[in-house]
């Protein structure tokens, strides 16, 4: 449960907050300046609520001796004697946020479940408990096939240094899990991991979510934010799907790289920060450079060690190892198994979405399965009836035959440029299919976002669906 330290000299304020948080959080109190700092290194609270005007130590001055050995606790001010001069001090001097008596409970509520939050954001950690007696298993990555050998091999070289690490590979190939077992074998092992994927966040939201903001940054930033560069301080971050990310933010990402220091949104003091960065893209980071969607310079601070996670087709080998790992995670039942018949299917599937599509099969047919056995017809229809080679070349022929009459369309009107139409009508249709959302768009056409925003002011395609 989340600790609450409550520092006001009135007895019915201190009655009132026990009303309140009681149930909700783990509340400690104290009457003043002086005794708060005598109880926050005993206690550790993760939030400090204090008033202004106390006899002895005042809260500004608290606050100030707070900071001197804690840089990151949340501490709430508050008064019921307001001026633009004590806010400016209560915000000057690191406060999370300033509150007027008497203050609305609804609206406590919201900011003390806030800045609990952000401090547990910032204390963030990955826990690590072994996940089976085999050290194969370890963090989750599995594998005794030549190409992860060699992964496992720049693991071990990488969680030596603080080298920047760049994974790449195909959608649930598991490249944070790579991450996370780099981090786990690093002298970093012991501060923050925080996982970021770029592709999830709205691109206006990205930058502030990374570096914080200040208060007033930007309609709705009521208070001052923390972002996970700020929150990873020692640490290592996990920027997943960087390939999505904005040439603007891709700029701040590099001085970071470059000086360790970065501004708030809406702010002007650099923040220093040692941060160990690790990269991911499912995308051609290379291509992206040459279109002019990723910036080279920071593409090649990112390449510094190249991570290349092979897709499970190429591993076939290992499937069995992961069918097991899945079984021994999933199955509440120790004696399930997989029928040989089942197997064989397993292996000659392709796995377009690699590892993940195979642990979600996995779940399925244990699901499905009667008895402790994984028969063929528990396993999902796209792995016992795959597609035939005549389907396939079927598929074929239906791509040559639109390509010719596309050919004989442009033939017929020499002032259509054919190129740039079809195009169009490719990006409208993925819009419409993904109802309007620019990250799966992307994903369809199997372009960067950047390159979409472009096609899209290029070609003057009005949306009216959203773009999150």
């Amino acid at each position: 449960m989340d600790k609450l330290l409550l520092v006001d000299d009135e007895a019915d304020v201190r009655y009132s907050f026990e009303r309140i948080f009681s149930d909700a959080v783990d509340l400690h109190t104290a009457a003043s300046g002086e005794e708060a700092l005598e109880v926050i290194p005993q206690i550790q609270p993760d939030l400090v609520i204090m008033d202004i005007r106390m006899g002895g130590l005042n809260g500004i001055e608290t606050l100030r001796k707070i900071r001197e050995f804690d840089t990151k606790l949340p501490v709430i001010l508050m008064t019921a004697f307001g001026t633009t001069q004590t806010a400016i001090q209560a915000m000057k001097h690191g406060a999370y946020d300033y509150l007027l008596k008497p203050f609305d409970v609804p609206k406590l509520q919201a900011i003390v479940d806030g800045a609990l939050k952000a401090a547990r954001d910032m204390k963030q950690k990955v826990s690590y408990e072994p996940l089976l007696e085999s050290e194969d298993y370890d963090l989750g990555i599995i594998g005794r096939s030549a190409p992860m050998q060699e992964v496992f091999k720049t693991i071990g070289q990488l969680a030596g240094t603080n080298a920047t690490a760049l994974i790449t590979g195909e959608s649930g190939t598991g490249k944070e899990l790579v991450a996370r077992a780099i981090y786990h074998h690093s002298n970093r092992s012991e501060q923050p991991f925080i996982a970021v994927n770029c592709a999830a966040i709205p691109e206006n939201l990205l930058e502030s979510e990374l570096f914080g903001h200040e208060k007033g940054a930007f309609t709705g930033a009521s208070t001052q934010r923390i972002g996970k560069f700020e929150q990873c301080a020692g640490g290592t971050i996990f920027l997943d799907e960087i390939g999505d990310m904005t040439l603007p933010t891709q700029t701040k990402i590099l001085r970071v790289l470059q000086d360790g220091i970065f501004e708030r949104v809406g702010g002007n003091e650099s923040v220093q920060v040692d941060v160990r960065l690790i990269a991911a893209t499912n995308k051609p980071l290379e291509e992206a450079v040459e279109q002019k969607d990723f910036r080279e310079d920071l593409f090649y601070r990112l390449n510094v060690v190249r991570v290349a996670l092979p897709p499970l087709r190429d591993r076939s080998e290992d499937i069995p190892l992961l069918v097991d790992y899945f079984l021994q995670k999933f199955s509440e039942n120790e004696l399930s198994t997989v029928h040989p018949e089942a197997m064989t299917l397993l292996k000659n599937h392709n796995w377009p979405g690699n590892v993940r599509e195979l642990e979600n099969a996995i779940r399925r047919a244990l699901v499905m399965a009667k008895t402790g056995a994984i028969q063929p017809g528990t396993l999902p229809p796209e792995i016992t009836q795959p597609d035939t080679p005549v389907a396939t070349e079927e598929s074929s022929d239906d791509l040559s035959s639109l390509a010719r009459k596309l050919f004989q369309w442009a033939r017929a009107n020499p002032d259509l440029r054919v190129i740039p139409a079809v195009e169009r009508e490719l990006i409208i249709n993925a819009l419409r299919e993904t109802g309007g959302n620019q990250v799966q768009a992307a994903k369809l056409l199997g372009i960067t976002r950047a390159t979409l925003r472009k096609r899209i002011e290029k070609f003057n395609i009005k949306q009216e669906l959203s773009v999150g």
